[in-house]
Order: structure tokens, then C-alpha cells, then sequence
């Protein structure tokens, strides 16, 4: 990473390249914000630390400027003025941190690494989206949220790896989409994905439809029968609703998945099966191991890694992109909804999520008269919602922020260091927005 330092003090600035470089950073410096722009110009530069008040151009105009030339720079503003006006200038002009005058140099390495984590992130995000587009993906991934991101950033390292998937999430998350991208970025993607719904097989046929039987195996068994498992060999095999497979059945999964062999309904020969497990779940596979509905040992073998999907609720950054697409999809050229009706939109909690989303647009496109979708023009159930949480669209997305905090808080036992991890800001933004918000621990 190349980080640019703009101070008007040489020795905060040579205590910062000294330090900076020593950490493993390229650094550029300047001594007033017109010469940081000037460097800023000429060179690849992914973080600026900029001194706030620095004569001739401040730091907050440097970076005004600087966010008009390349509005993918990470700042942090360093100032001696640090209270609650600096933090809401300097948010609104883009950076994303300010620390204060002296700098705590292990405070300043902790942000810089947080700026890196995103950024290797978003690089994940790029390559996976550029893959989806060039494969047979039957649904664009969607992902401006944060927990979006790292949940595409998690699935492109995982996908490489031989290892069992669990993916978990409630109904209409994506799982299902989930493990069609692990498969698309993994060294299988030649081969087969096969899906199973294990909710859709009734429990005599369980062991048939996973391992296959041999002519005579039972009545009704006419000829030989490869099972999901032979099938695909070489590539994925997605066990959906895994939580739905009959107890009985669950030791010889495990042993298939240990020896990476099978036999078929009524046959003695071993068939060696080279499969890559995904399952998925909206079921708590756990607390089913606890009361005995679900093997333990089962358990751990497939959730060597665990995914999960979030609810719409907790992503509705990204409910204005899904609705642009699945009005695409669905709507004739030039439909759009109205602000007000994207606002009730990003208010409603979707228990459904991205399925009830993808419904309700496909319906509303549907039925609407003219060009423009309205309040009007939405479901009862969202109109209805809407009537309690009446405001600006501002307020709207400042009580979606707020509760996407709360949520976050609640997740992490109300540990600010991991909620701001998981809300893809740093720690001292996360305390300035729980301020603003007026989020407390029972609140």
C-alpha cells in the first residue's frame, strides 16, 4: 500500500514515514495540501493521512479534492481538534477516520490494517463479480452492504479449498446461489453441480436418491440406478435443507464423506466418489445435535467451514441495486419507483428477504398502470408497515443505520471492536454513530 502524508509539521511528518515504512508502507510526503495534491495526481495512492489544518489548503479541502479525482481513496484525517463537529466534517467529506493530535502510532497501524482488510475485500468482490458475469450463474450477486462483501470475500478463499461448506441463513437469503458460487470459483467448475433438496425426498427413497441401488434392490428396481453421489464425482454436490435428512441415513453420509465411498441400495461393491460437499440450512443444526435430531459427528464433518447468509434486513444497502435488477428482469423499459416508494421499501423488514423482495417487484411491474411505481402501487403488508415509520428518506436511512448498529452490537455481545469489524467501519466511527444515534446497552 502507498500512503501519502501531508503535514505542516516536519517532524509529525518524519515520525509518521519513519514509522509507516518501518511497518513494511511505501510513503510519499507533503508539507501543505497543494503539494499533496500534486502528488496525489501523480501517483498510485491508496491512503492519505491528512493534517486538518495545514496553511494555504486545509485538509478537508485537499481531500474535497482529492475524493473528486479518485472517490476510492482512503483518508484519515489527523487534527488537534477532535470533537463532534470534526468527526461530522470529516465523514461527510469521505474519510473514513480522524485521530487526534498526538497521534497514537499502534491506533494508526490498527486503522491502517482495517483500510487493508477492506480493501482486500472489495478485490475479492471485483473478481468474483467478474466471474459471475462470465459464467452460468442463474442470478447476479448483489453485494454494497458490508456483511454482502465479506460474505463474497469469505466464499472466494473457501472455494478453492477440497473442504466441506455449510451454508446457513433463513429462507429466501440465497443459500442455494451461495453454493452455485462456491462451485463456479472452485477447480471443480468443469464438472457437474448437483443439488439435492433433501426436504423433497420422501425417507424410503433417501438412500436410493444419494447412492444409487442395483437392478432388483427392492420393488419398482428395474434396471441399475447411479445416485446423486456417482453423479457428481469430480465435481459439487449440494445437500439443500440438510437438517431434513432422516436420522437413519446420516451415518452412511458420514462414511461416504470419510472414506469417499459409497454403495448402492442393495449392492456389495464399494464405489470410490471424489465429491465437494455444500450443504445448507435454516434450521439450527446445532441446537438439533443437542436434542438428538441431528449426529454430532455428522455435525462437525460438514461445517469445516460455515457461511452465513444474512436476512435482507441486515443488508438494505443493497435492497436499491436488487430492485434495479429484478425490475430489469422483469418490468419494461423505463419503470421506476418513486423515492417515497424505495423508501418504504428499505423500511419493510422482508421476512421473506431477497425472494420476497424479487416477488414483490415482479408483482408490482406486473399490475402497475404507467411508467412510475408509487406508494400506492406497493402491497398492503408494506403500506401497512410504512404507516409507523413515517419520515424523510434521510430519516429513513439514518433509522436503517441505526438499526443495523443495534443489530451488530446484539450479534457481537455489544463488543465494539468486533460490531465495527462487522459493520466494515473502524471502531472510533462506530462510537461517533452510537452518539449520534443514541445507542446504548438497553436502549
Amino acid at each position: 500500500m502507498k500512503i501519502l502524508i501531508a503535514d505542516d509539521d516536519a517532524l509529525q511528518r518524519e515520525l509518521l514515514k519513519g514509522f509507516l515504512e518501518n511497518q513494511g508502507y511505501e510513503t510519499l510526503t507533503a508539507s501543505d495540501g497543494f503539494e499533496a495534491l500534486a502528488l496525489f495526481e501523480r501517483e498510485p495512492v491508496q491512503l492519505v493521512l491528512l493534517d486538518q489544518k495545514m496553511p494555504g489548503l486545509t485538509g478537508e479541502e485537499a481531500l474535497k479534492k482529492m475524493k473528486a479525482m479518485n472517490p476510492m481513496v482512503h483518508a484519515i484525517m489527523i487534527t488537534a481538534y477532535g470533537d463532534l463537529s470534526t468527526a461530522v466534517t470529516v465523514l461527510k467529506l469521505g474519510a473514513g477516520d480522524f485521530l487526534e493530535k498526538p497521534v497514537d502510532l499502534s491506533l494508526l497501524l490498527e486503522k491502517i490494517q482495517q483500510i487493508e482488510q477492506g480493501m482486500a475485500v472489495d478485490e475479492d468482490v471485483a473478481v468474483v463479480e467478474k466471474a459471475v458475469e462470465e459464467g452460468p450463474l442463474p442470478l447476479k450477486m448483489i453485494a454494497e452492504s458490508p456483511e454482502m462483501k465479506n460474505v463474497i470475500s469469505f466464499i472466494r478463499r473457501v472455494a478453492e479449498s477440497p473442504w466441506p461448506v455449510l451454508v446457513f441463513g433463513e429462507t429466501g437469503t440465497g443459500k442455494e446461489l451461495a453454493a452455485h458460487l462456491i462451485h463456479l470459483l472452485s477447480p471443480r467448475d468443469a464438472s457437474l453441480f448437483i443439488e439435492v433438496n433433501c426436504a423433497a425426498i420422501p425417507e424410503n427413497l433417501f438412500e436410493s436418491e444419494l447412492f444409487g441401488h442395483v437392478k432388483g434392490a427392492f420393488t419398482g428396481a428395474l434396471k441399475n440406478r447411479r445416485g446423486r453421489f456417482e453423479l457428481a464425482s469430480g465435481g459439487t454436490l449440494l445437500l439443500d435443507e440438510i437438517g431434513e435428512m432422516p436420522l437413519v441415513l446420516q451415518p452412511k453420509l458420514l462414511r461416504a464423506l470419510q472414506d469417499g465411498k459409497i454403495t448402492r441400495v442393495g449392492g456389495e461393491e464399494d464405489i470410490r466418489v471424489d465429491v465437494r460437499l455444500v450443504t445448507s440450512t435454516n434450521r439450527d443444526l446445532k441446537q438439533m445435535v443437542e436434542t438428538g435430531r441431528f449426529r454430532e459427528d455428522l455435525y462437525y464433518r460438514i461445517k469445516v467451514f460455515e457461511i452465513e447468509i444474512p436476512p435482507l434486513r441486515r443488508r438494505r444497502e443493497d435492497i436499491p441495486p436488487l430492485v434495479n435488477f429484478f425490475l430489469d428482469r422483469y418490468a419494461p423499459t423505463g419503470l421506476r419507483f418513486t423515492p417515497e416508494a424505495l423508501d418504504m421499501l428499505i423500511k419493510y423488514p422482508f421476512p421473506g428477504n431477497v425472494r420476497e423482495l424479487e416477488h414483490i417487484v415482479q408483482r408490482t411491474a406486473t399490475l402497475v398502470r404507467g411508467g412510475i411505481i408509487r406508494p400506492s402501487d406497493l402491497p398492503g403488508e408494506i403500506r401497512h408497515h410504512s404507516t409507523a415509520t413515517q419520515g424523510t428518506l434521510a430519516q429513513s436511512l439514518e433509522a436503517v443505520e441505526r438499526e443495523m448498529i443495534v443489530s451488530a452490537l446484539e450479534r457481537t455481545d455489544w463488543v465494539q471492536t468486533k460490531a465495527a469489524e462487522l459493520l466494515g467501519i473502524s471502531e472510533r466511527v462506530l462510537r461517533y454513530k452510537m452518539k449520534k444515534g443514541g445507542v446504548h446497552k438497553g436502549a
